[in-house]
């Protein structure tokens, strides 16, 4: 009799393992709604500002979770790209209270990180998840809106410049910025020392091989073709770089720099050099100054100059105001450029 039970009770295990399998192959993503959200209504919209970050951007008010006690429930705003399915949600903030306001920094922020595209309405899908107690246990969910989100971008869209002037290597090439989201007139400057390409960011924002690229045309006349066989090609030398991959047309201008004004030795008439510096990627040089104004200019000529915060964007601009010098002395004057299109500068007294 025990040789026909132990049999038995095996196959009673691995009917029941097999079962609880079956089981949780059956569990759903989203779990079912136990309380509602109140406001807002799945489809309202909002269209974020950088310019607004504090207003708020999404208000939600909620039904109390029910667990049968009086006790303290903590409450979860989570979002997710409409269509995912809640697989990887993103905590936003968290309170005791059934509303909350988020602004629209915060709002920003967690659209793009769930994949929502800048300047396109995209929708993001919103629930509250409740528990009880110090460790999160008892988890409920609400149910699920559909919230119209059209989010920004304050980042310039970017391409890396691999090449010979730093092992072609894409992840750590220098990089030229577009002049706003959605434009494709690159700009930047680089040192170069033989052949380089342009290689565009994945979706995730990561530069390797494999990305789309641009090489020259082969003519060597400023053309550029999508994964091109030849190498765009400069002497060595530090390079104003632009590259536009709608008119497939680039450039590369040799510069050397130095700063010019009438608080500079040479006046308004010749620029003080300064001197590039491998290691920092700055422009630098010991100037005595007077109290008085100054600006930067390339290859000693006013084709290519940078003055002052015209539009307030908080970089210097091209052909920009003067600048004031902070009083007479002696500065060590840095001049950046390696941020592309957030070109800055600091003078530091001697």
């Amino acid at each position: 009799m025990k040789k026909i039970v132990k049999p038995i009770l095996a196959f009673a295990l691995l009917f029941g393992a097999a079962s609880c399998t079956d089981e949780q192959d059956l569990i759903f993503t989203t779990p079912p709604a136990e309380f509602k959200i109140l406001s807002p209504q799945s489809g309202e919209s909002v269209v974020l500002s950088p310019e607004t970050p504090l207003n708020p951007g999404l208000a939600l008010t909620w039904e109390n979770a029910d667990y049968g006690a009086v006790t303290q429930v903590n409450y979860t705003i989570q979002v997710d790209k409409s269509g995912d399915n809640f697989d990887t949600p993103l905590d936003v903030t968290s309170t005791t209270k059934t509303f909350a306001t988020i602004n629209s920094d915060v709002l920003n922020g967690a659209s793009v990180a769930s994949g929502l595209t800048p300047f396109t309405q995209g929708g993001l899908e919103v629930r509250i998840k409740s528990t009880i107690g110090t460790t999160g246990s008892e988890a409920k969910y609400s149910d699920v809106i559909t919230y119209l989100v059209t989010p920004y971008s304050t980042d310039l869209p970017k391409l890396a410049v691999p090449g010979n002037h730093q092992g072609w290597n894409p992840p750590t090439a220098p990089r030229i910025a577009a002049s706003a989201f959605g434009q494709t007139d690159y700009e930047g400057y680089v040192w170069l020392d033989g052949g380089y390409k342009f290689v565009a960011p994945d979706p995730s924002g990561n530069f390797n091989w494999g990305n789309t690229d641009w090489g020259d045309d082969g003519s060597f006349s400023g053309v550029l073709v999508e994964t091109g066989e030849s190498d765009c090609t400069a002497a060595a030398g530090y390079y104003r770089v632009q590259a536009n991959t709608t008119t497939l047309a680039y450039t590369v201008t040799p510069t050397t720099w130095g700063i010019i004004g009438s608080a500079t030795p040479g006046g308004w008439d010749n620029s003080t050099p300064l001197t590039y510096n491998a290691t920092t990627k700055k422009w630098t040089g010991t100037v005595v100054m007077t109290s008085a104004m100054f600006k930067f200019r390339a290859n000693n000529a006013w084709t290519i100059n940078l003055g002052g915060d015209s539009d307030d964007d908080g970089s210097m601009n091209y052909d920009g105001p003067d600048i004031a010098s902070p009083g007479a002395g002696t500065y060590l004057v840095e001049l950046d450029l390696s941020n592309p299109r957030k070109y800055s500068y600091t003078l530091t007294a001697q």
